[in-house]
């Protein structure tokens, strides 16, 4: 390939001469290509114009990166759909958690195992070092005084930057409308105690969380589950329907990226939604964990930010985005219902840890964090991608999985005769844990689904590990 003056087009012509090369068969499906270093040799460019030139052929869909292996020609893609919306029992139904959930949780966080069952962030993609550095200080200056009860509300400074990030979004707050939690589990377990008694009912996601599933049942609570999309949410008018036909208690739903379709409503069917609710008189507990999480620069309003009259209970916390090891959440509601939040907070765990708040306090005003999201948001967005692309390749014919434009799980549809709670026992014997559908829902469905969680970024392992699962899943369908 000759020299060309202009540096800025020799990667172009570069890329052109290895699409040549792959349309020809010279370089077929799966092969390697040559290293950079053999490229930029061969060729006489530089290791930068041969990376832009193999960035611009990974960019078309020609080539794909395997870390710590090289690059190789992209087999080429088969279509695969969206999981087609949920369609669960209009009735109440009594919560009965599977006791495979046990089992899932027992081996979610080991580290022996390929890790697409627990949807927590890896420690590599979190800013542990900033916050360890804000964690140490807070000990060093103020240990003493730190080692104590704080408030039930919380550390002021901690609530302050809260209601100040809350506004990015719309959602304006004070100080004393937000209550700092023991997570995000916690500030929906309170915000239900408040709202809730036991044996009411109260409307929920299908698929949903498999922790508020736990809470649900802990609460007594029985649970009308609602058809979900994974591409629109919830049905609104299966939600109308149902408040219609049961008195319901609540409605606990996701703001963005739920867990485990990943799915968003638009503003407008999130309007439907209040409206709904409030002519029903049955108040909204929201889940907002992975709002922070968009892969694009505009992040999705809350439904409490689209109308601030509307009765809610907002919950998030740090778990997902920065700190899931402090365990600090928080949930944020109006003042005639804050006294009995806090009351159920008392009785629940008195305060949570003063440190933990007092270092996030420092680090969220030190102005990192935002960086930190962008960079957050991109590897997710990466990995999630790199997952879609490995289970189109290397799950049975008849396979969906869902496409979310933020967090880090997907979920996944096997064809007819799968047994995901069989498939689950097979992967932890070959060293994956994943998280099998059946512990999404209250009623025991989705035995054909499972999640998979991207949460510690892409490599070569977790690849290995998604085209493993989808070799055992088409040799369990075959026989």
């Amino acid at each position: 390939m000759p020299r060309d003056a202009d540096a800025g087009f020799r990667y172009e012509d570069l890329a052109r001469f290895v699409a040549g090369l792959i349309e020809r068969g010279t370089l077929p499906p799966g092969a390697r290509l040559p290293s950079l270093r053999e490229v930029s040799r061969q060729h006489r460019a530089s290791l930068s114009t041969a990376m832009q030139a193999y960035r611009l052929l990974e960019d078309r869909g020609l080539i794909e990166a395997r870390p710590q292996s090289g690059f190789y020609v992209r087999p080429p893609a088969r279509r695969i759909a969206a999981p087609p919306a949920s369609a669960p029992p209009s009735r109440p139904v009594e919560v009965a958690v599977p006791a495979v959930m046990l089992t899932l949780i027992e081996h979610a966080s080991d580290p022996a195992l390929v890790p697409l069952g627990c949807a927590v962030p890896s420690p590599a993609l979190l800013a542990s070092g900033a916050l360890d550095r804000c964690l140490a200080r807070a000990a060093r200056t103020r240990g003493e005084a730190l080692n104590t009860y704080m408030p039930p509300r919380g550390d002021a400074t901690l609530r302050s930057e809260i209601a100040r990030r809350a506004l990015r979004h719309g959602h304006a707050l004070t100080v004393d409308e937000l209550l700092v939690t023991c997570g995000c589990t916690e500030a929906l377990q309170l915000a239900l105690r408040a709202l809730t008694r036991p044996g009411q009912t109260v409307a929920v996601e299908s698929p949903t969380y498999f922790g508020l599933l736990q809470v649900l049942q802990s609460l007594g609570l029985r649970v009308v589950e609602l058809p979900t999309d994974a591409r629109s949410g919830v049905d609104v008018d299966a939600l109308e329907e149902a408040c219609a036909r049961h008195h319901l208690a609540a409605c606990v739903l996701a703001s963005s990226f739920l867990n485990p379709l990943g799915c968003t409503m638009s503003e407008a069917a999130k309007r439907r939604v209040l409206k709904v609710l409030a002519r029903h008189r049955v108040p909204l507990v929201e889940d907002d964990i992975y709002g922070d999480l968009a892969f694009s620069d505009v992040r999705p309003r809350p439904f409490v930010a689209l109308d601030p009259r509307a009765a809610v209970v907002y919950c998030s916390s740090f778990s997902k985005t920065l700190a899931p090891g402090y365990r600090v959440g928080w949930l944020a509601a109006g003042e005639r219902l804050m006294p009995r939040l806090v009351e159920a907070k008392v009785a629940s765990t008195l305060c949570s840890p003063a440190l933990p708040q007092v270092a996030l306090a420092s680090y969220l005003a030190s102005g990192g964090y935002d960086h930190h999201l962008r960079r957050l948001r991109r590897a997710f967005g990466h990995t999630l991608q790199q997952m879609v692309q490995a289970v189109t390749q290397s799950f049975p014919e008849g396979t969906t999985v869902s496409d979310p434009a933020g967090g880090f799980v997907l979920w996944v549809e096997l064809p007819r005769p799968a047994d995901t709670r069989q498939l689950f026992a097979l992967a932890l014997e070959r060293g994956i844990c994943f998280a099998p559908g059946v512990v999404f829902s209250a009623s025991g469905r989705y035995g054909r689904c499972l999640r998979l969680s991207g949460g510690y970024g892409w490599s070569q392992r977790l690849d290995e590990g998604i085209r493993t699962l989808g070799r055992l899943a088409t040799e369990a369908i075959g026989a």
